[in-house]
């Protein structure tokens, strides 16, 4: 939930926005985007080497069908983007729920989403971590900037998670975006969300993390919620 936090204030500013307002699927529906988002990243990450190579080749595929319907390609940065904020928010939400993360650790993170840029065919990836580092501060400079999208987008937030849970999002996106990101969306730096985290992890040691995740997410995701978990 933190990666989907961060990523959609991101994906709210980046310039090749519009391509997901050409499906209309994230602001007509943000948090079936976010589950389904999350449906592959767990095919991916969590099954065997030939189911997630299946389900790599079908996100490729289903880019591919849209750049069709389109009749233009989306451009090579704009991947890159979404590896990128990936490997960033990855990390990011596991040091603020969990512990740091070693420099070999967040090598072995970057690699993960590498092979997936690999498999998906996408260009000019950086070859190791170091390389990442310059590219991502690199892509947030150059890519990103507060448009009508950015301002739509948050209204549709807003609509479908309603007052309460939209500002739990906006403070999870203080906890977990990059400087730029919250200065262009002027997200503040007050952030109360802290004690929340300390009773999820609370929860979480006797068993009740379920109740916080659903008391956070509307009862309509309530299968989707239970999903998130990995045995």
């Amino acid at each position: 939930m933190f990666i989907f936090a961060g990523a959609s204030a991101e994906f709210a500013l980046n310039k090749a926005v519009d391509w997901l307002y050409y499906t209309g699927k994230l602001p007509t529906d943000p948090l079936g985007r976010l589950f389904s988002t999350v449906a592959y990243a767990r095919q991916i990450i969590f099954s065997e080497y030939d189911a997630a190579i299946a389900a790599i080749d079908t996100i490729t595929a289903i880019h591919q069908g849209v750049e069709q319907s389109r009749g233009a390609q989306i451009p090579d940065w704009a991947y890159r983007d979404v590896l990128f904020m990936l490997i960033d928010y990855s990390i990011r939400s596991y040091e603020i729920l969990e512990r740091p993360l070693t420099d070999h650790e967040k090598h072995e993170v970057f690699e993960v989403f590498n092979q997936v840029g690999n498999r998906m065919g996408l260009t000019g990836l950086p070859q190791t971590y170091p390389l990442w580092l310059i590219m991502r501060q690199q892509h947030l400079q150059q890519n990103l900037i507060y448009s009508n999208f950015t301002t739509h987008l948050y209204q549709q937030y807003q609509k479908h998670l309603g007052y309460i849970r939209y500002h739990l999002l906006k403070q999870a996106q203080i906890l977990v975006t990059p400087g730029i990101v919250n200065r262009l969306l002027k997200l503040g730096s007050i952030k109360w969300l802290n004690p929340v985290i300390g009773a999820y992890k609370l929860a979480r040691a006797v068993k009740l993390a379920n109740l916080l995740k659903n008391a956070i997410l509307p009862p309509q995701y309530k299968a989707q919620i239970t999903d998130l978990d990995v045995a």
